[in-house]
């Protein structure tokens, strides 16, 4: 960006990496190192958006709540949970905003969505200011202000949230703010709650908000006590779980793939996308990285989403399985365009829905039954009804493992015979036949074998370039393609054969800067988009794992401490790292978490 551009809008804008994340399993917020949420979705993450300003700095609505007068901040989360704390060091005090939102047990409480924000000072005396200005529906609704005592309803024609305040405040018929000071040990508290359909207005006085801190810290500490992980890299795993953990959807199970839309992943570019849904593939590797750690109720509860909410599709062009769902496990995801929004630093267009959604993307199945393997190795053997389902993705996988199709990387440029793609279906045959000979299951098991040995010897001879010494993008091209990274993860070749190690050093030429991975080089390889994109931090990862099974630790060990050096103040990571380490794409990303979670706990296995 020229310096014009950076003055233009980078001071209406925080970078990417500068928020954290709190949620209830239905909903999350970001919020900022300023003190301000900018973003938050209610009831549920694909929720049209009440505070978007991380979208549109005038026009998208925020919470603003911080201390009004010069301060330095810092940010961090209360030991093993998602509690936020965003500290406010002044020259006469210092002050914490306390952010959380207390979980539900299942109840009509829990469809509050509850959101506190406590607010202390802790030495000294420090002035706070506040601003509450939602903007319902991507700020496509108006709404009404109404101020009774301590509460104020803002109702627009779909939504109405409550906010309750111990301190004053003034309106103007849209927003509501006030100006406050407090001494050493005195507390404030803003909590805001969703109303209507038989939920009634409730306050929430300062000793309810602290029992609320309480039991929310208590839920976190408790859900984390059963993680299994004792290596070395314990505190980044378990603020990766607890993130994964975030991104749940308690109702159905569903796993997001990130909660929030359009974040580019280039300043001014066009690549914006709509993760708040589930993606088959992120949510099956979700399941593996918590089973590694001890979580198989998530792993369980992921299961049942794919009983109730993903039926098998008989005569469907993109075959039995979608790449995605919504949370709800509803099928229609129709992508549009919200021109009244300048996205994210002026970097239109800002998208809801995702027309990728009918996209074939083959390694879906092979995701989705390597994860199912291990949670029948796992967790809990499973049901003769769900082996039946399985066949049948099985038999699809054998009848048509050889189309093209769009990729793991979702190219709108068409279709093409990308290996990654044939990898996982060779690993979705693999696996079945493992469970099937493991519990005597019943099995189409020479169909079966003679599809994978089929699919093995289309990638030796035509996903190999002898002109890179590589295995490449697609079949027969000399492109190389971060994806095939995932070939010694998924036991489809050693990791010291000959033609790994080269293709291991290829990629560490081509595709490797300082330890970051980018996919793909779109010039070499066009894939139907504008502009360029930053490293794929889940490809770091996965190279990470990669040189730590090809016996190369002090290598794995270095790159790993690298990628973790690119992480935000709080551990968290978004889809990319851009070329001046900043996050970019939407935020945070659970496939990158889920691939840290791996790595680091193969690398401590390699390591010993």
């Amino acid at each position: 960006m020229t310096a014009e551009e950076l003055q233009s809008d980078g001071s209406r804008y925080l970078p990417i990496g500068e928020h954290g994340l709190i949620g209830d399993l239905r909903t999350v917020a970001l919020v900022g190192t300023n003190g301000t949420i900018d973003w938050y979705c209610c009831p549920r993450f694909d929720a049209p958006s009440v505070f978007g300003s991380i979208l549109d700095a005038d026009q998208g609505g925020s919470f603003e709540l911080a201390a009004d007068t010069p301060a330095r901040t810092k940010q961090f989360y209360f030991p093993d949970t998602n509690v936020l704390i965003t500290r406010f060091f002044a020259d006469d005090g210092v002050g914490e905003v306390q952010d959380f939102m207390p979980v539900g047990d299942g109840s009509r409480e829990a469809d509050r969505h509850r959101l506190i924000r406590r607010v202390a000072c802790v030495r000294g005396t420090l002035p706070f200011r506040v601003r509450v200005a939602p903007r319902f529906d991507y700020a496509r609704q108006p709404h009404t202000v109404h101020t009774r005592g301590e509460q104020t309803l803002f109702e627009s024609p779909s939504i109405s949230l409550a906010l309750t305040s111990t301190v004053p405040l003034d309106g103007d018929g849209r927003d509501v703010w006030g100006r406050f000071k407090l001494h050493e040990g005195e507390y404030a508290v803003f909590a805001l709650d969703r109303v209507g359909d038989g939920l009634a207005m409730r306050g929430c006085p300062i000793q309810e908000a602290e029992e609320e801190f309480a039991a929310t810290v208590r839920f976190w500490r408790r859900w984390l006590s059963a993680s299994r992980y004792r290596g070395r890299w314990r505190e980044v795993v378990h603020r990766s779980a607890l993130t994964l953990k975030l991104l749940t959807y308690a109702p159905t199970g569903g796993i997001v793939a990130a909660p929030t839309t359009s974040l580019p992943e280039q300043i001014h570019g066009g690549r914006n996308w709509d993760y708040r849904y589930v993606w088959i593939r992120d949510a099956a590797f979700c399941v593996y990285a918590l089973l590694r750690l001890g979580f198989t109720e998530e792993a369980e509860c992921f299961m049942a989403f794919l009983s109730k909410h993903v039926p098998l599709c008989s005569d469907c062009p993109t075959g039995p399985l979608q790449i995605m769902y919504g949370i709800d496990g509803r099928s229609e995801l129709p992508e549009q365009e919200l021109h009244h929004l300048e996205g994210y630093r002026g970097s239109a267009p800002v998208r809801i829905g995702n027309a990728a959604v009918n996209q074939l993307q083959l390694d879906i199945y092979g995701a989705l039954i390597d994860s199912i393997y291990l949670y029948d190795k796992w967790g809990q053997p499973i049901s003769s009804d769900r082996w039946d389902e399985l066949c049948t993705l099985v038999d699809w996988v054998c009848q048509n493992w050889d189309q093209p199709d769009e990729g793991i990387w979702e190219t709108r440029g068409g279709r093409k015979n990308f290996v990654y793609s044939r990898l996982m279906c060779w690993v979705a045959i693999e696996r079945a036949m493992r469970m099937a000979s493991h519990r005597g299951l019943p099995a189409d098991t020479p169909n079966w074998r003679r599809a994978r040995d089929a699919i093995y010897r289309e990638i030796m001879r035509r996903g190999w370039s002898s002109t890179l010494k590589a295995f490449v993008q697609h079949f027969e091209d000399d492109v190389l393609d971060a994806s095939v990274l995932m070939m010694p993860l998924a036991k489809f070749v050693s990791p010291t054969d000959p033609k790994w190690l080269s293709t291991l050093e290829a990629l560490g030429r081509e595709l490797v800067s300082d330890s970051l991975v980018y996919r793909y080089d779109p010039e070499a390889s066009p894939d139907g988009l504008q502009g360029v994109e930053g490293t794929f931090s889940i490809c770091s990862f996965w190279y990470v794992e990669a040189l730590a099974r090809a016996g190369r630790l002090d290598e794995a060990r270095l790159a790993f401490e690298k990628m973790l050096t690119y992480a935000n103040h709080l551990g968290l990571y978004a889809e990319e790292i851009g070329h001046t380490g900043e996050q970019l794409g939407n935020f945070p990303q659970a496939i990158t978490h889920l691939a840290l979670i791996s790595a680091a706990f193969n690398l401590d296995h390699a390591l010993g």
